[in-house]
């Protein structure tokens, strides 16, 4: 029986660090994306602006 229960309490305990590693990837990865977003429309707008003035 305690093997059991000890068993369950490091299964919990894995989950918990999964979950607190999700967490911080997403911390990390969402403003990298909006960055990346935010670039590429600045360059796209750049790449927009240098064609109008070429023609």
């Amino acid at each position: 029986m305690i093997r059991r229960a000890q068993g369950a309490l490091e299964y919990l305990l894995m989950v918990a660090v999964v979950l607190i590693l999700v967490a911080i990837v997403i911390q990390v990865v969402l403003p990298a994306l909006k960055e990346t977003k935010t670039n590429l429309d600045n360059y796209a707008t750049h790449v927009r602006r240098k064609i109008l003035e070429n023609l």
